[in-house]
Order: structure tokens, then C-alpha cells, then sequence
């Protein structure tokens, strides 16, 4: 007897350049029944979806109206258990920082198949588009990935201040551009030089993006005074950020 059940597919958009999508996630999208899309990967990259594919909105934006994860879950489980070709597009790589493992395990417990395909880490992206490698022999013999917001949008209390603070890393700051600011004061009072570069790369894949190449303290009184963009962005610091 066949398996009633769909599968569903976490398709990973990359940047927001559909360019830069894989081949399997083009064809995952061109195949789907359902496309259980975030904010950050509609556009462009939601238009290699099939003409049959129906689309439903789940992002989750700080500050802004969003589907709860319960659900998103729910959804998932909803379609797949219908026997449909569920795609989960999220952006960059869905294994960073895009609460996958809740997901995965929602679909677990109903015993659900599922498949996750890769894509460009939005930090990879943010880097190419500004010219840099993430690594340099002798100054750069770390990369590290940071979130700069816990789940109330603050700063995370328990982050690991002497690792971010190493001069000889490339860190990678997901989500923080509000909580910079402060996230400075600590890496400052934690050895980091002040004047370390510092890069914020916002839109990154899409027409508007931007690139500001400034030190860690600039860019924390530049963000502090501005506000933060209204616009996806990242933020690096560490050896590599002053080439130009």
C-alpha cells in the first residue's frame, strides 16, 4: 500500500538571487504543491515555484506581525499528511539560524519524511558581493557565527565574550543591528581593539544592497544614532573587513 504522506523539502534560497540557487532547490520548487515561504526568500527566488504551486506566507520579522512557530509546524505536518510536495523556502542556509530543528522535529514525531537541501549561508553571500574572503593566513584562522538577538530581540546574555572578542577571528553577527550598540561596550571591555574593522552588508543579493566598511565602534554610533535598517543585514568584524 502506498504512503499517504507528501515529504517535505527545506529548501535553503540562499541570499535572494535566484541565480544563486541550487539546482535541487529549483527543482524542488518547480515540483511543490505547497510553498511555506519566509519574508526574506519570497521575490524573485518564490517565482521558480510551478504554476500549481499554492503559496502561503509564514516569515517571522522583528517587530512586525508574524506566523507563530506552532503554526508553522502545524502546516507542515497539515499538507504532508495530505500526501502533498510541501517546500519549506527559507533563506540563506536553512541550518543557520532558521529555527529548522523545531521543524524537523514536528515532522519527526508524525514520522513524516523529509529532506533538507543547502544553500548559500547568507554570510558567504554578504562577503563575495563586498570582495572579501572570510579567512587570511596568520591574521583570520577563525570564522565564527553569532546571533545578536535572543528570543525577546535583546542581547543574548550568555554569549561567550573572550571568543567574540578574538582579533583574530572573522565573526559573523546575525541579526544585530539593534543590539550592536551594546554588544560593543562587552567586546571593547573584553580585549576586541576599537578601531577593528567592522563591516555592515544589508540587502545583500537584491538591487538595493549596501555595503558601510567602518570600525566597530563606528558602525555602533552609527546604529546607535540610526536605528537599525528596515532592511535584512549583517554584520562582520575581524581582520578581514579593512580590504578594500
Amino acid at each position: 500500500m502506498k504512503d499517504p504522506k507528501g515529504i517535505v523539502s527545506f529548501v535553503s534560497s540562499g541570499p535572494g538571487d535566484p541565480d544563486l540557487l541550487t539546482l535541487r532547490a529549483v527543482r524542488c520548487l518547480q515540483q511543490a504543491d505547497i510553498v511555506l515561504f519566509d519574508d526574506l526568500a519570497s521575490g524573485p527566488v518564490l517565482d521558480q515555484a510551478g504554476p500549481q504551486a499554492v503559496r502561503i506566507a509564514v516569515g517571522k520579522r522583528a517587530g512586525r506581525p508574524s506566523a507563530k512557530q506552532e503554526h508553522v509546524n502545524a502546516l507542515l505536518v497539515e499538507h504532508a499528511n495530505a500526501g502533498r510536495r510541501v517546500v519549506r523556502l527559507k533563506s540563506g542556509d536553512s541550518g543557520v539560524f532558521g529555527r529548522l530543528e523545531e521543524e524537523i522535529t514536528a515532522l519527526r514525531a508524525k514520522n513524516i519524511p523529509f529532506e533538507i537541501v543547502p544553500g548559500v549561508p547568507s554570510a558567504m553571500a554578504a562577503a563575495a558581493a563586498a570582495g572579501l574572503p572570510l579567512t587570511r593566513r596568520l591574521t583570520a584562522r577563525r570564522l565564527q557565527f553569532v546571533t545578536g538577538a535572543d528570543v525577546t530581540g535583546g542581547l543574548p546574555g550568555d554569549q561567550n565574550w573572550a571568543a567574540l572578542a578574538d582579533a583574530h577571528a572573522t565573526t559573523v553577527v546575525f541579526m544585530g543591528q539593534r543590539t550592536f550598540p551594546a554588544m560593543t561596550i562587552q567586546l571593547i571591555a573584553h580585549g576586541l581593539p576599537a578601531d577593528t574593522p567592522a563591516l555592515l552588508a544589508e540587502a545583500v543579493g537584491h538591487p538595493h544592497q549596501r555595503f558601510v566598511r567602518t570600525t566597530v565602534t563606528g558602525l555602533a554610533s552609527l546604529l546607535a544614532s540610526e536605528g537599525p535598517s528596515s532592511h535584512p543585514a549583517l554584520i562582520l568584524y575581524g581582520p578581514l573587513a579593512d580590504m578594500s
